[in-house]
């Protein structure tokens, strides 16, 4: 099957393997969940659950993220998915979110971090062998490391606030 020029890396990685809309559990902050309620009007597209792999919940490498978004049951706020396995948001022509509304970690995926800062290496996942001839997977995803930099930050800034989060009794569908 021949691929247009101007098809999305996101698409053309969906023929080839499953994509991170896929396979992965997406953390949702606080501000995730404000930000994607007052667009979906919908408080049931998250859940509270343990990894999927127990070697996630052993990092021990980025503080916050061990402290904070980790409940003291092990489980953290994440995506609900279809029962395809798919993200909640996933639809046939990719996330039904805009880009403003979508997690800060879909957004700062395929970039690689931790509490200190963006990573100098990807992250593993993105088929790097069907980027286009003479562009990098970074201008693929129209994103620049400045952008993921501002959304890292708001990130962490958003994850100090799950102690004042959970306080407040967020509703919450649980998958039991």
């Amino acid at each position: 099957m021949a691929q247009s020029p101007l098809e999305p890396i996101c698409v053309r990685c969906a023929r080839v393997q499953k994509t991170c809309c896929q396979t992965s559990e997406v953390y949702v902050s606080p501000g995730d969940v404000r930000r994607i309620a007052a667009y979906t009007g919908q408080w049931d597209f998250f859940h509270d659950a343990l990894p999927s792999d127990p070697v996630y919940a052993e990092q021990d490498d980025d503080p916050p993220w061990r402290d904070l978004v980790f409940q003291p049951d092990g489980k953290r706020r994440i995506l609900r998915r279809q029962p395809s396995g798919d993200c909640v948001f996933l639809g046939p022509a990719g996330c039904r979110l805009p880009l403003e509304v979508r997690p800060l970690v879909c957004r700062l995926y395929p970039f690689d971090y931790d509490c200190r800062g963006i990573k100098p290496q990807l992250a593993r996942g993105c088929p790097l062998q069907l980027v286009r001839p003479g562009m990098t997977i970074l201008e693929e995803l129209d994103m620049s490391r400045e952008q993921a930099e501002q959304w890292h930050r708001q990130l962490y800034a958003e994850i100090a606030e799950e102690p004042r989060f959970r306080a407040a009794g967020v509703p919450c569908v649980t998958n039991e």
